[in-house]
């Protein structure tokens, strides 16, 4: 039971204070109780809490979505705000089938994703989704018109006389022949974590691949949908983590850091050349929900954006998050059971193996990662647990993604409580 927070302590009804080294799930990007964006809140309150948007729309939503856009970043130029990254997903596959549907392109009904991905919990973007365990009673009840690739997770799928640049080329090569095998003119997207989220523990792409991505998404007319709902709004220390693959995608998501905990908010992000396509048509989105770009929400969130660019703290989670990787390494690299140790910004991910050389998982029901979570948690640090990483069954992780106002200290502390505890769990299962 937590009864308040304030920046990185989560103050629980028991007397115990908590550091909260995830950002709950990779969230809360500034910290919590932050005044300034209570009192945006308020403000916003106090003027209008609640309009629908078919007949009306507030300075409170257009000021988010002009900030946010300003100058059209990499192509972007309309913004659609919902309540969750599962919405926010969702809106993005009926937006990019509608972006074919008013083309005249109507036998576009296909979507291709990667397995080890995570899109979110409504029926689509599940359905998109290769998180075997949370797709578990849904079987066939899904949309089914979905095939998924191999992950872009070196770590485990790279083979061991591949170079990297073979690697790549072996996935891309592995999607255009999926692309081939659907029929290039019915598939709508591909969609894609720029960086892993929390299925498979912060994996960035090898060099290139999402280059070679959306050089065939482009040979093929093929929209490029990339899922930043986790890793983007700066965690992985640029705005948009496609920045750093000089990729532009057609259609981006964003959630987590977007309103920092605040609020419950998502948006969808669309270039030019989806917005110009329906435009030209109908001029409307066909699709909505009754708290879209709900005004207490947009105002919170433009506050915590505004705080980001004002404060520098998407280049201060850059450095950080270098300064929490050498940590991490010079911690945990000589842990036997650390196999990888992995992410970009204040966005990493530790996983685990029983044997070092081989890459054996522990056994499933030993839950490992959620012992060291466990364990950490006890000693007053909170870090986020994954399991079934490697392949929806076996494969064990933590991820960890503080505010970006975290202080060298707090890293200290998560660090040193995050190797005690594996520490511990090690001598139990090793």
């Amino acid at each position: 039971m937590v009864e308040s927070a304030k920046g990185l302590k989560l103050h629980l009804a028991n007397g115990r204070t908590v550091l909260d080294a995830c950002g709950g799930a990779a969230v809360a990007i500034i910290g919590h109780g932050n005044e300034e964006v209570q009192k945006a809140m308020i403000r916003q309150a106090s003027k209008v809490s609640y309009v629908h948007t078919q007949s009306y729309t507030t300075p409170a939503a257009e000021d988010l979505a002009n900030f946010m856009l300003e100058g059209s970043p990499h192509g972007l130029e309309k913004a659609f705000f919902v309540c969750s990254g599962s919405e926010a997903v969702e809106s993005a596959l009926k937006l990019a089938r509608q972006y074919f549907f008013e083309k005249g392109e109507t036998d576009r009904i296909h979507f291709v994703s990667r397995k080890q991905s995570y899109h979110g919990n409504t029926m689509g973007s599940l359905s998109v989704s290769s998180n075997l365990a949370r797709k578990v009673p849904y079987q066939d009840f899904g949309y089914q018109h979905v095939s998924h690739v191999s992950p872009a997770y070196a770590y485990r799928y790279k083979r061991d006389e591949e170079s990297t640049a073979d690697f790549t080329r072996r996935l891309l090569e592995e999607l255009e022949t999926e692309f081939l095998a659907v029929g290039p003119s019915k598939v709508i997207a591909f969609v894609a974590e720029t960086v892993g989220g929390a299925t498979s523990g912060c994996v960035p792409p090898p060099p290139g691949y999402l280059r070679g991505v959306r050089a065939l998404c482009d040979k093929y007319g093929i929209l490029l949908i990339l899922d930043e709902i986790m890793c983007g709004t700066g965690r992985c220390g640029t705005y948009y983590a496609f920045e750093q693959e000089k990729v532009t995608p057609d259609i981006v998501t964003v959630a987590k850091g977007l309103g920092g905990g605040y609020c419950s908010i998502a948006a969808v992000l669309a270039h030019k050349t989806v917005v110009d396509v329906i435009r030209q048509g109908t001029s409307s989105f066909n699709h909505g929900h009754t708290y879209q770009a709900h005004p207490i929400s947009c105002a919170t969130a433009l506050a915590v954006q505004q705080i980001l660019r004002r404060d520098n703290l998407v280049a201060r989670c850059a450095a950080m998050g270098k300064l929490l990787e050498a940590k991490l390494r010079a911690a945990l690299s000589a842990c036997p059971s650390v196999g990888d140790i992995r992410g970009r910004g204040l966005f990493w991910a530790v996983e685990f193996v029983k044997d070092k050389e081989s890459k054996e998982t522990f056994d499933p029901s030993i839950t490992f990662g959620i012992r060291v979570q466990q364990t950490a948690f006890e000693a007053g640090v909170a870090v986020y647990p994954g399991w079934t990483t490697v392949d929806g069954r076996k494969g064990d992780h933590i991820l960890l993604a503080p505010s970006f106002t975290v202080t060298e200290e707090e890293l200290d502390t998560i660090v040193r409580v995050v190797k005690t505890s594996i520490t511990i769990q090690e001598q139990v299962y090793m």
